[in-house]
């Protein structure tokens, strides 16, 4: 003897198999979209001195784009342009910011979720000689770095690694330019000042690889004294990814 529960479509009498149940549609979960970034910056960020493999930046975005074609993936890996140019000073880098943002969202009425900063170290030199005058003066530099740091927190998120040392035993670069530690250290110090009073994360390169010594340091630069040769250029890759500002990034999706 069969039961009938209600509902149920089957006929104790006839004996018929009951009706398939309605099928339940399914709610897809929201698909996770990369968060984007882009890097603006000078040479550093270009990545010269690294034939080998293009520079840290270069190599945070094929690590990141590493993780996003991993199988099975449970993170959804950044997205980053690089958008450095040799030679390229704060000012530079500002007049360029809006528009390279603006075209690099991906999608349709979708701008970048995080600006990635490098950039100063070409402004602190001195021209001519030791003591020459500065290639952005100090006092314009300041206002500049100020400018530049409010338009990009406008636009997004802002990150800032700073500049590592030159080797001022190799000095002058290309014949003209002067780089020293000390206009440096000045250059870079006002820029940490400005971030910090932003809350704008600050990576400083510059104190981290002078603590570890003259010797150290020559070691990761290129003949020129001035650019991070390729061992140069994965120290700044580690530092970023031990960056505790761009390990929150790893894995972040927006929904």
């Amino acid at each position: 003897m069969q039961t009938t529960f209600p509902g149920d479509s089957t006929n104790s009498a006839s004996g018929n198999a009951a009706s398939p149940a309605p099928a339940i549609a399914s709610v897809d979960a929201p698909v996770r979209q990369p968060p984007k970034l882009v890097a603006l910056g000078d040479s550093v960020v270009y990545g010269y001195g690294d034939p080998e493999l293009g520079g840290w930046a270069e190599r945070l975005r094929r690590r990141w784009m590493g993780q996003g074609l991993m199988p099975n993936s449970c993170s959804v890996a950044p997205v980053l342009y690089n958008l450095g140019v040799r030679g390229d000073g704060v000012i530079q880098v500002t007049k360029r910011l809006e528009a390279e943002f603006a075209q690099r969202g991906e999608l349709r009425n979708q701008t970048p979720d995080g600006i990635i900063l490098s950039v100063g170290v070409n402004d602190s030199a001195q021209l001519g000689r030791v003591g020459g005058r500065n290639y952005l003066s100090f006092e314009r530099f300041e206002v500049a770095i100020a400018q530049l740091l409010e338009q990009s927190q406008r636009l997004a998120p802002v990150y800032f690694v700073g500049m590592t040392p030159v080797s001022e035993a190799k000095m002058p670069f290309m014949d003209c330019f002067y780089y020293n530690h000390e206009q440096q250290r000045r250059y870079k110090e006002a820029t940490r000042k400005a971030c910090e009073s932003r809350r704008i994360p600050y990576l400083d390169l510059f104190e981290q690889w002078v603590s570890r010594g003259e010797l150290w340091c020559e070691a990761r630069l290129c003949a020129d004294g001035l650019h991070p040769n390729t061992q140069g250029h994965d120290e700044i890759l580690q530092a970023v990814l031990a960056w505790d500002a761009i390990r929150d990034l790893e894995g972040m999706g927006i929904a």
